[in-house]
């Protein structure tokens, strides 16, 4: 009877176990699915019809792409692997989560300062600290009052935390899907493997954008190694974020920063100045600061699985499970 017993615990744990892997396969294959064919399809359309992707006017036409990851991860939720959302960390949390919150909108000054630090390290250019310059690329014609530049330099490092604030929402549409979804399902336990596949998968999410020269103009091809790269350092900080805070929104403000902070940053300073491929915020020299940011959360055992995924098992009968750990032998 003892191993009778034993046989049909192991028998009904395996089941189980299968069970919910086959649940978390479905959910992360119909998630892809969904965040890609979604995107791709509305980012395809517009450039296509003859939307020139350098344009501001293309910055608000990818938009509704950019939420086709919290699209699919609220279809795959809600109706295909019904696990619900009890670990999507909706709760802002922000008494508890201020100080990530801060490091989130911080992090990108550190990054810009590093990029200008090598570049002028290697010779490769020199910072325009020219505001009538960069003014001039956009709005030509309007002259700024020399004697009040030096003042919009200290007030622009504001603006652009106020603009990545006001910007957080939009960029929740990619991180709900990539940091409360895909990265907790991938690699379950072995947190570093999945934030490396979920980097390489988001990186590759963008190559319809990258193929055009959308992040590194004029290396369409380089862009598509080297973009991945930098998605799988974005992907420790921010799935650390996300880990830490429990909350979706430490990883969404970090995402805005990096965009509003970081990227409207090296415009300002290196745009037809610099080569982008090594001095755009996620280009070559952005390795360096964010590897070192994402190899201290690594090394010091900060990156830890952000949630159990008891939830996925919402559905799944395994009564008899739990039942057989209470059995007397």
């Amino acid at each position: 009877m003892l191993c009778e017993a034993n046989y049909h615990r192991s028998y009904e744990l395996t089941g189980g176990k299968s069970i919910l892997e086959d649940k978390r396969r479905k959910g992360i294959i119909s998630f892809l699915a969904i965040a890609f064919g979604l995107a791709w399809l509305l980012w395809e359309i517009p450039i296509r019809l003859g939307n020139f992707v350098g344009t501001s006017m293309f910055q608000i036409i990818i938009i509704p792409g950019a939420f086709a990851p919290a699209i699919a991860a609220v279809i795959v939720r809600q109706w295909i692997t019904r696990e619900g959302f009890a670990d999507a960390g909706f709760n802002p949390g922000f008494r508890k989560n201020w100080r990530y919150y801060l490091f989130a909108l911080v992090i990108p000054y550190i990054v810009v300062a590093a990029i200008t630090g090598l570049v002028i390290l290697t010779d490769l250019g020199t910072p325009n600290l020219s505001l009538q310059d960069t003014v001039s690329l956009f709005q030509p014609g309007t002259e700024i009052d020399p004697s009040v530049a030096n003042l919009l330099w200290i007030l622009l490092p504001f603006q652009f935390a106020f603009n990545a604030l006001i910007a957080t929402p939009l960029l929740w549409g990619e991180e709900f899907g990539w940091r409360s979804y895909l990265q907790l399902r991938l690699f379950p336990g072995r947190p570093l493997m999945a934030a490396v596949a979920t980097g390489v998968i988001w990186g590759v999410w963008h190559y319809p954008l990258n193929i055009r020269g959308y992040n590194y103009p004029g290396h369409p091809l380089l862009g598509l190694i080297v973009f991945p790269v930098s998605c799988i350092l974005l992907s420790i900080i921010f799935g650390w974020l996300r880990s830490r805070s429990g909350s979706i929104w430490t990883a969404s403000m970090a995402h805005s920063a990096t965009n509003a902070i970081g990227g409207t940053f090296t415009m300002f300073l290196f745009l037809e100045r610099v080569d982008f491929l090594y001095a755009g915020y996620l280009g070559l020299f952005s390795w360096v600061p964010l590897g070192i940011i994402a190899a201290w959360i690594v090394l010091t055992g900060r990156l830890k699985s952000p949630v159990s995924n008891s939830s996925i098992s919402n559905d799944v009968p395994t009564t008899a499970v739990s039942n057989s750990d209470n059995r007397e032998d």
